[in-house]
């Protein structure tokens, strides 16, 4: 039978902390080793299996249109007779406020300007029209439905096993029909480890980009030197914010300072929509899905090519694992937030309405930057091949009333971190104590330095390039274990299929992973249940996002 979740501190705990320090130790002293190891991992994967990331998306995308359009797209993701949570106005806001965040500001501007000047596999002369429409066909390739059907796969998955079946929500709980009671032992324990690995590798990346971020961001604006040291001083004053939040427990300051955020980032949008060309703007949002939709075939069996090139490398490989490694902290977000919805409405609120969102965001961020190449008013192409971080800052200096809405940018990215660096504590928490849902002190403070020794190391061993490394390795491992998520799901849906076909389920309002109680036997409903969850913890996830 599986366990219900407990706030016990146990191997897992143990065991991701022990390597964790270990990893650290070895960035620290013998840099240029690590370095090295990683480069020689780097090739090894992208020789021989860079092409699978892209398979396997692919593969998740195709699983989902399935479910979507099967007799299994009518599944409740809890009780038969359960309705969502939240209305979908609130339920779109949440599951795009998980997903944007540091790397959305980093890359808004970053992405569209580089390949404008270095187009993706050389398809067009740099700096032209064409190169500019094959820019956002390429940005809407890397943050579009794949990235959302990655957190989607997983997020289902641990939606189902959670509300549907009554597990406790850890990801070795779904492996349940592939391995039955192993799930509590070494392989179970083996499979959290590895989850717990990919987000700390993820959030890590997503930290150090928002370390060079800021560090560009106060280069551009006040003329600070632009190096390490200065990086290295952003994460632990930041990592002192969001361990004091994580401490003491401010789930309300949490909870406004991502209201304040969203609404910084919406009207840094709307500012940057209306004071920047809209009607280019428009016309490279309309232009990019249109590329994007007629080309995304094509597009696709490029990036399957058993041989990688180092543009693809740097940017669609890195993307791939990089939603790998997050799929485990936001799906873990959007699982939560998705209760009483049917598997179809959830397909398509988490797959296409926040790819809609995320182009927008593109096109209004990377549209300008591109305007402003092209227009010669100001090079950010040339300014992102030598600077990624600084691009963002240059081009807003370019709008109106530029030094005050860089701030306000610089305000947006140190909030983004600090919420993401909190968010992260509590997942990763509750990952290695058995899925409890208020992890204590201890362990939370234990994770914060960790992630923030990890972005700090990453950056000390190479900066972006291992940024995009580490990611790339440390999601090849846990890409083989969502693949084996969507098999135990199938099998799982199928099961429910053929018993509903035989005759009425046991319990009504929720099933059974065999040897798992149903929320009826436990003695409260799918409703009472989601009344003691949420009782019970004074910080839930829903108030903490996973901003990327």
């Amino acid at each position: 039978m599986l366990r219900r979740a407990s706030a016990q501190i146990g191997p897992v705990f143990y065991i991701s902390v022990a390597i964790s320090i270990l990893f650290v130790i070895w960035g620290v002293l013998f840099t240029e080793n690590l370095s090295g190891v990683f480069s020689a991992a780097l090739s090894f994967l992208v020789t021989n299996f860079g092409w699978a990331y892209t398979v396997i998306i692919t593969a998740f995308l195709a699983f989902l249109v399935f479910l979507g359009v099967s007799r299994h797209g009518r599944v409740r993701l809890g009780g038969d007779d359960e309705r969502p949570e939240f209305n979908r106005l609130s339920w779109f806001t949440m599951l795009f406020s998980a997903g944007i965040g540091l790397s959305f500001l980093f890359w808004g501007v970053a992405e569209p300007a580089s390949h404008l000047g270095t187009t993706p596999y050389g398809l067009q002369e740099p700096g032209t029209a064409e190169a500019a429409n094959l820019s956002m066909q390429y940005t809407f390739f890397n943050w579009g439905l794949g990235a959302w059907g990655v957190y989607a796969v997983l997020a289902l998955t641990i939606a189902y096993f959670k509300f549907r079946r009554n597990n406790n929500g850890m990801i070795s709980a779904a492996f349940y029909p592939l391995i039955g009671d192993r799930v509590n032992g070494p392989i179970g324990k083996a499979i959290d480890i590895l989850a717990i690995f990919a987000v700390l590798f993820g959030v890590a990346t997503a930290l150090g980009l928002g370390a060079q971020q800021l560090g560009g961001g106060l280069s551009s604006v006040f003329g600070t030197p632009l190096n390490y040291p200065v990086q290295l001083t952003i994460i632990l004053v930041l990592t002192v914010a969001f361990l004091i939040s994580a401490v003491t427990g401010l789930s309300r300051g949490i909870r406004y300072l991502s209201w304040i955020n969203m609404s910084l980032a919406g009207l840094l949008t709307l500012f940057v929509f209306f004071a920047g060309p809209t009607l280019y703007l428009l016309g490279t949002f309309g232009g990019g899905i249109v590329s994007y939709v007629t080309g995304f075939i094509p597009m696709t069996l490029r990036a399957s090519n058993f041989e990688a090139t180092s543009w693809e490398q740097s940017w669609t490989l890195f993307y791939w694992a990089w939603w790998v490694s997050w799929a485990p902290f936001v799906g873990t977000f959007i699982a939560r937030i998705s209760r009483g919805r049917t598997i179809r409405d959830f397909i398509v609120g988490v797959v296409v309405v926040p790819t809609l969102a995320s182009f927008g965001w593109f096109s209004i961020y990377g549209g300008t930057a591109m305007n402003l190449t092209r227009s010669g008013e100001a090079d950010i192409s040339g300014i992102a091949a030598n600077n990624l971080p600084e691009s963002l800052f240059v081009t807003l200096n370019s709008l109106p009333l530029g030094t005050i809405i860089s701030v306000v940018a610089l305000v947006l990215v140190s909030i983004f971190f600090v919420t993401s660096g909190d968010s992260a504590t509590f997942v990763l928490g509750s990952m290695s104590t058995d899925g409890a849902m208020e992890p204590n002190i201890v362990v939370k403070v234990t994770w914060g330095v960790i992630i923030a020794s990890f972005a700090a190391v990453l950056l000390l061993v190479g900066g972006l390039s291992a940024l995009q490394t580490a990611t790339i390795v440390a999601a090849a491992p846990f890409s083989l274990v969502m693949v084996l998520m969507g098999v135990s799901l199938y099998m799982m849906l199928s099961r429910e299929a053929k018993e509903k076909s035989s005759g009425p389920v046991r319990g009504g309002s929720s099933q059974r992973t065999s040897g798992s109680p149903t929320a009826a036997e436990n003695g409260n409903g799918a409703h009472g249940e989601r009344e003691v969850e949420e009782s019970g913890s004074e910080t839930s996830p829903v108030e903490r996002s996973g901003d990327r």
